[in-house]
């Protein structure tokens, strides 16, 4: 049960419209971009900017498409059985999903419900319908937040790297550059926070991750690391656009790992081989842990290997590549690299030194514990943990 003080308020909601805001601009100024390329005739830039756009759309519609079915057959979500949700027959839900608007349905059904719930009758729900109500909100809220991280990471996270190096091996960037740049960075720090937020306070027996200074740390950690990552890659892609091949094998990598450890995210074993292969891309950018047990080892790991390539990519391109040696350039981004993975390893040790959140996940025989999950809450409990 979620606790009685973790209320869906109305900061909330106009929250969920912000991060909407942030999602509709960060494609648009992309999509933008991508004629401004074409009317110049750099199609293969244009090209690579709509492929990442689309990608993000794509599984974003399929994996909402997926989770509306499994929760019309889930018996403590739909006991009735029926065969609408949201107003919308199967074949209906389909349609809005193969146009592409998938997601905007699930912010739509958030805001609306939402509404109903912190705007209009609030003072007319009991105790218990009103915990009952903030859970679910909280669980549609994650759900929404998760088709968001896969966004940020298929989408933003690889149209950073592509305009920062098209930006860096070009003389002058433009002003849409900059902008879809500036919006795919804030939409992936805003996806991290919402999803860590929500995630924390739509599972039972989980403490809800503080606000202030915890989360302030976390967002440092995430984004000083990713962005070290997408620089040092930015680098290596300047020195040679054969490195594409190293980023491909990495992504097989992290895509193997996933298909090792067994992840038990999806109702379907094609739908898992897909969330796989989503897994890799993520962990190409940065560290989540996939199965929801102790990563210490891992992480380790994880981050002595990237803090390696981090310091080699300044060092790779000083030496095989004369003409980059440009003092402004190369000191200005080598300095980000490294700057912002010291920073971002010394946050990610503080944070789960002094402030992460502890916890113990329940065991099924509990009171409230996990024998009586929803299929909503039990996506929510299998998918990437922070």
């Amino acid at each position: 049960m979620l606790q009685s003080d973790s209320q869906y308020t109305k900061l909330r909601w106009l929250l969920t419209i912000a991060g909407l805001f942030l999602y509709v601009v960060d494609i648009w100024t992309d999509i933008v971009l991508a004629l401004k390329y074409f009317q110049e005739k750099h199609f293969v830039w244009s090209a690579l900017t709509v492929v990442f756009v689309l990608t993000g759309l794509l599984v974003t519609n399929i994996f909402s498409y997926a989770w509306y079915r499994d929760d019309m057959r889930d018996v403590m979500l739909n006991p009735e059985g029926k065969t609408t949700i949201l107003g919308l027959s199967k074949g209906g839900l389909a349609a809005l999903h193969l146009c592409g608007v998938g997601i905007f349905t699930r912010f739509y059904h958030l805001l609306k419900k939402g509404f109903r719930v912190v705007w209009t009758t609030t003072n007319f729900y009991t105790e218990e319908e009103r915990r009952e109500e903030n859970h679910s909100l909280f669980c549609l809220a994650t759900d929404l937040s998760m088709l968001k991280l896969f966004e940020a990471f298929l989408e933003s996270a690889p149209q950073l790297l592509l305009q920062l190096y098209i930006a860096l091996s070009q003389d002058g960037c433009s002003v849409m550059q900059y902008l879809s740049m500036a919006f795919s960075f804030l939409n992936i720090a805003w996806s991290l926070v919402d999803y860590r937020r929500c995630l924390r306070r739509s599972l039972p027996n989980v403490s809800e991750m503080p606000s202030g200074l915890p989360t302030v740390i976390y967002l440092l950690y995430k984004l000083c690391t990713i962005i070290s990552h997408i620089l040092s890659y930015t680098l290596l892609l300047i020195l040679s656009t054969y490195s594409t091949v190293a980023l491909t094998v990495l992504w097989l990598f992290w895509t193997t790992w996933a298909n090792l450890l067994q992840t038990n995210f999806c109702s379907s074993r094609g739908l898992e081989l897909v969330y796989r292969a989503v897994v890799g891309v993520i962990l190409t950018f940065t560290f989540f842990n996939v199965k929801g047990q102790d990563t210490r080892v891992a992480m380790t790991l994880y981050y002595s290997f990237y803090s390696l390539v981090n310091i080699s990519a300044p060092f790779l391109v000083g030496l095989l590549s004369p003409e980059l040696q440009r003092v402004p350039f190369l000191l200005a981004v080598s300095g980000l690299i490294f700057g912002g993975l010291v920073l971002g390893l010394l946050c990610l040790v503080l944070y789960y030194l002094l402030l992460h959140p502890r916890e113990k996940w329940p065991e099924a025989d509990e009171v409230d514990g996990l024998g009586a999950e929803t299929e909503s809450t039990r996506r929510i409990r299998n998918f990437l943990q922070p």
